[in-house]
């Protein structure tokens, strides 16, 4: 065991993507195994801290090293993070500190090559200034006792740099959950996994992404442990880093924190509910179809059209409208991207119709005893049951006039909110152009929803769990996914799913389950685009015609194969990593 153990992260009480997940739903078994030792060391932004730290005072041993620190502009925050475990995190705060910027790049150089020229400071030089900070925070606590220090991605690299360029005596792992030259070539359409023998250097100068790249590729090089989060992302660092990953560490879930099935299902009916009444008055003022007969898929994540496989999905539901246009499906599909993008705000349209909606429904529930009590009447005297006998004559013209509020002539809009730009967005150019138009006969309708699911936006009103738990099928068509959260995150929530072998989970899945069954995994390696789309629209099609019981038993499943990535069997590859770190810096 290490005298102190430190976890290094530009997320650590700073929401920015996954990593958050990874180092925040693990944080229990971090501090389950190391007690006390444990620190998570992350930035201090105010901001982004409140709800998510609570300061407290230090301790003596790490009050004389913040005092030393603050002395050289870095400025310590001790306290609790405040999720499950509550493990131990230092802060820092490090504006004062950036006056060193140019001497910490000159460093950089000298020691290990990374280019820095020209670079922006927010972009670079701040992670950088700050892991360089969190590398002497680590040297000042380590003494002559054996700590263990372990930094997530290119972010932290620097400190693990300042640590190996001082010979401090600390064992350190380093983490790439995504290399920088790797998802950058693929948002470029590079096949990084059929390009051949790949000159990283080269491609990093041509990207514009070096600085970041050699950063990544020194602190790989020169940790004592390296390791990845995925088989696909352990391959991609080898031809791109230039180090053989020693352990691929898989990302988990807490699962004890998400819904058992029973409680899922629940969840699900009433989440679909509140979806529905939000597709009725974005569809409804126009022309209607029928809600018992609607599926909802979606698609969730950044904004990489090509990377997270929007593109494919987009042409999936393409083929997938064509064909049930043809048939003269009954069934209609309403698919969601929840993809965060440029907005200027909510569409008036859609503003007026959920006001007009509110309104209709405000007067039925102003008068729902009454009209409880003659439904009841009308029910025991098996008396012919018409508008006027169970509104009442006044409340049913009421309800028709502020009805007729909500028609409006044309087709839906594509997105629900203004978009800068909006004629060369890439998601509705391509609804556009393969006649995704949300037209009365296209039985596959399509809303762009970009905005982050906070749980009050004014429209649906549920966060990102929420919705996802309302809908019947996650789609994550991925070209470039290292792990891949969201079909995991579903699964666990009882939700069915599509990923693919390029990303990580869909990989693991495939060596753990054999049959293609609630959460999908499609082909991607080595397939031609067009093959991919048509195996996506086939499993889209299929999942539209199951009967109720068909789709139960593939919640169920989708559940069962989530309930394998739970920390309590992951984390002991963290604690594989460490062990090995120690043994190669000190000896077993």
């Amino acid at each position: 065991m290490p005298g102190l153990i430190f976890e290094i992260s530009w997320e650590v009480c700073n929401k920015v993507g996954g990593i958050y997940t990874v180092v925040r739903s693990k944080a229990a078994q971090m501090v389950d195994r190391y007690k006390d030792s444990y620190f998570a060391v992350g930035p201090y932004f105010l901001a982004k801290s409140i709800g998510e730290f609570e300061e407290k005072p230090p301790s003596q041993l790490l009050k004389a090293a913040f005092d030393r620190l603050k002395g050289q502009g870095i400025v310590c925050h001790f306290g609790t993070w405040l999720v499950e475990g509550e493990p131990n995190a230092i802060l820092l705060e490090y504006s004062g500190f950036t006056y060193h910027t140019n001497e910490i790049k000159r460093e950089l150089w000298d020691h290990f090559k990374v280019d820095s020229l020209n670079t922006e400071f927010h972009d670079f030089d701040e992670p950088v200034v700050w892991s360089y900070a969190a590398g002497k925070l680590i040297e000042e606590l380590s003494g002559s006792s054996r700590c263990l220090a372990h930094f997530h991605e290119w972010l932290s690299g620097a400190g693990l740099l300042y640590l190996k360029k001082n010979k401090a005596n600390v064992a350190s792992v380093f983490t790439t959950h995504a290399t920088v030259l790797g998802r950058c070539m693929a948002s470029a359409n590079i096949d990084i996994y059929n390009a051949g023998k790949i000159d990283s250097d080269a491609e990093s100068y041509r990207l514009g992404v070096h600085p970041k790249h050699q950063v990544e590729r020194a602190a790989a090089r020169n940790a004592d442990v390296f390791t990845t989060v995925s088989e696909v992302t352990a391959i991609e660092a080898e031809g791109l880093l230039g180090r053989k990953t020693d352990l691929v560490l898989p990302n988990g879930l807490n699962l004890d924190k998400f819904p058992t099935f029973d409680e899922a299902s629940i969840k699900h009916k009433h989440y679909k509910a509140r979806i529905k009444e939000f597709i009725t008055y974005y569809f409804f003022p126009y022309y209607h179809f029928n809600l018992n007969n609607t599926l909802i898929y979606f698609l969730s994540g950044r904004y990489e059209f090509h990377d997270k496989g929007v593109d494919i999905f987009i042409q999936s539901l393409g083929k997938l409208n064509e064909r049930m246009k043809k048939e003269k499906s009954d069934n209609t599909i309403v698919a969601f991207f929840w993809v965060p993008g440029n907005v200027k705000g909510i569409k008036q349209e859609l503003v007026e119709n959920r006001a007009f909606f509110e309104d209709v429904k405000e007067s039925i529930r102003d008068s729902s005893l009454e009209i409880i009590e003659r439904l009841v009447y009308l029910s025991i005297t098996q008396k012919r049951i018409n508008e006027d006998e169970l509104f009442g004559r006044d409340l049913w013209l009421e309800i028709r006039k502020k009805s007729l509020r909500l028609s409006k002539k044309g087709s839906p809009p594509l997105s629900t909110h203004d978009i800068h730009n909006e004629e060369h967005d890439s998601i509705i150019s391509m609804f556009k152009s393969l006649g995704l138009n949300n037209s009365e006969d296209d039985r596959v309708k399509v809303v762009f929803y970009p905005i982050y699911l906070t749980g009050a936006d004014r429209l649906l009103d549920l966060n990102y769990y929420e919705a996802m738990t309302g809908s019947h099928l996650g789609v994550f068509p991925s070209f470039y996914e290292p792990w891949g959260y969201t079909p995991l995150e579903a699964g666990a929530l009882g939700v069915a799913s599509v990923t693919t072998d390029l990303a990580g989970f869909g990989k693991y899945i495939s060596k753990i389950s054999s049959k293609n069954e609630g959460i999908f995994v499609i082909r991607r390696l080595g397939k031609d685009d067009n093959k991919v789309v048509d195996d996506l629209s086939d499993i889209l099609y299929s999942y539209s015609r199951m009967t109720k019981e068909e789709r139960i038993r593939n919640k169920i499943e989708a559940k069962r194969i989530a309930s394998h990535a739970d920390w309590k069997n992951f984390a002991k590859y963290y604690f594989s990593a460490h062990k090995i770190a120690m043994a190669k810096k000190w000896g077993s």
